[in-house]
C-alpha cells in the first residue's frame, strides 16, 4: 500500500507565509497562506494528514521554524537558496517560489542546510556575538586610523589606540571637529573592548561545559578561542562523512573542470589523457571556517611544532610557501576532525611519519 505523502513547501516572509503541498504524483493538491506566527502555522499542520514533509529557504526565520515545526512532520528540509538554480528560472511569484520548493523537495534536488544540535544554543549565540563584537572592534579600528591618515598623520603600529598615548594622539589634530570625532571613536573603542572581553569570558566558560573542547586544544595552535568557536560552528563531526566535504564546506577544497573524458581507439573505449583544469578553492563555503584552519596553519608555520615539521617538509619538497599553507590547513581540518569522531589524542609521532 502505497503512503500518504504531502510534500510542502514554504515560501517565508515576515508578515506571512505562501504553502503549496503536492502529493506524491506531484499533483498541487492545496495552496494557502498563513501569518507567520506560531500559532497559526501550527494550527495548519496539525490540520494536515499523511506524512508531512516540508521545506522553505534558509534566512532570517529560518531557524525559529526549525525549531517550531520538527518535532511535527516527517521531514524538514532547510535548503540552500544559492544551490536552488531550478527555482531562478520563468515567472516569479510568492506562489509559485513555494510550488517550485515543493517540487524540488519531491524529486529531492535540493541541497540542506544543516540544522539543530541539542545542547549547543547557547554556545552557538555567545560565538555569534563574540564574532559580531570583534568584527565592529576591527572596523571602528580602521576609523580610527583612517581618520589621522585622511589628515596626514602617519600611524602605524597599536599605540595609536593606547589609553596613555591619545593625549599625544589627538594632540596632532588641529581641526576642532576632527578631534571631537576622534574622541567619539576612541570612546566607541573602549565600549567594545569591555563588551569583548565580558563576552570572552562567558564564551569560554561556555565552551568548558563541553568534552570536545579538550579533545580540539591538543590540536597544536588551535588554542581556546578557536576550539570554542570549531565547536559552535562546527557542532558536531558527524555531519561530515569524510575529510573532503569538511574541506568544501571550510573552503579548502580544490575544484576541477574536465569534459570530453573518453574516446574510442580502434574501437575500444579508453580515457582521455588530457589533464583536469584546476579552476581553484570553492567559492561556496563557510568563511568563519575558513578563516580558523587557514590562521591555523599560517600560526603553526612559524613556530616549533610537529605541524611546522609537516611544512618544512612540504618547502623542502619545492612546494610554493602558500600551497604548502593551504596543503596544511587541510591537514589541521582532517586532523580536527578524525580526533573529534573518534575522542582520540593527538599523536604527533604519526604525523611525523605521514609528513616523512
Amino acid at each position: 500500500m502505497s503512503r500518504d505523502i504531502k510534500y510542502i513547501g514554504m515560501d517565508v516572509h515576515k508578515e506571512a507565509i505562501v504553502i503549496a503541498i503536492l502529493n506524491s504524483n506531484g499533483k498541487l493538491i492545496m495552496e494557502t497562506i498563513v501569518e507567520t506566527k506560531a500559532s497559526s502555522i501550527l494550527q495548519f499542520i496539525h490540520g494536515l494528514r499523511g506524512e508531512l514533509h516540508v521545506t522553505w529557504e534558509e534566512g532570517t526565520w529560518a531557524a525559529w521554524l526549525y525549531d517550531l515545526l520538527q518535532p511535527q512532520v516527517q521531514q524538514v528540509l532547510v535548503c540552500n537558496p544559492r544551490r536552488n538554480a531550478l527555482s531562478k528560472e520563468g515567472s516569479k511569484s510568492d506562489k509559485v517560489d513555494a510550488r517550485k520548493l515543493a517540487e524540488l523537495l519531491r524529486t529531492g534536488m535540493l541541497r540542506p542546510v544543516y540544522h539543530g544540535e541539542n545542547g549547543l544554543g547557547t554556545l552557538r549565540e555567545l560565538a555569534r556575538s563574540y564574532q559580531t563584537i570583534s568584527k565592529d572592534l576591527i572596523r571602528v579600528m580602521n576609523r580610527l586610523k583612517a581618520l589621522y591618515r585622511a589628515w596626514g598623520i602617519p600611524c602605524a603600529g597599536t599605540k595609536v589606540y593606547a589609553p596613555r598615548y591619545r593625549e599625544e594622539w589627538l594632540s596632532k589634530i588641529s581641526q576642532a571637529g576632527v578631534r571631537l570625532r576622534a574622541e567619539l571613536f576612541y570612546q566607541h573603542l573602549d565600549g567594545l573592548q569591555v563588551l569583548r572581553r565580558q563576552v570572552r569570558g562567558d564564551f569560554l566558560a561556555e565552551s568548558r561545559k563541553h568534552k570536545a573542547t579538550n579533545v580540539l586544544r591538543q590540536i597544536p595552535c588551535i588554542g581556546p578561542i578557536r576550539a570554542a568557536l570549531l565547536l559552535a560552528l562546527m557542532q558536531t563531526p558527524h555531519r561530515f562523512r569524510s575529510k573532503r566535504q569538511l574541506w568544501t564546506y571550510s573552503g579548502l577544497g580544490v575544484e576541477t573542470h574536465d569534459s570530453a573524458q573518453f574516446r574510442f581507439v580502434r574501437g575500444q573505449l579508453q580515457r582521455s589523457k588530457k589533464p583536469q583544469q584546476i579552476r581553484g578553492l570553492n567559492q561556496n563555503h563557510n568563511h568563519e571556517m575558513k578563516e580558523i584552519f587557514k590562521s591555523t596553519a599560517t600560526s603553526a608555520s612559524h613556530r616549533a611544532a610537529p605541524l611546522c615539521d609537516f611544512y618544512a617538509t612540504l618547502i623542502a619538497k619545492g612546494m610554493k610557501p602558500e600551497m604548502a599553507r593551504l596543503t596544511l590547513a587541510r591537514k589541521v581540518a582532517a586532523i580536527t576532525l578524525t580526533l573529534w569522531k573518534k575522542g582520540a589524542r593527538f599523536d604527533a609521532d604519526q604525523l611525523k611519519a605521514q609528513a616523512a
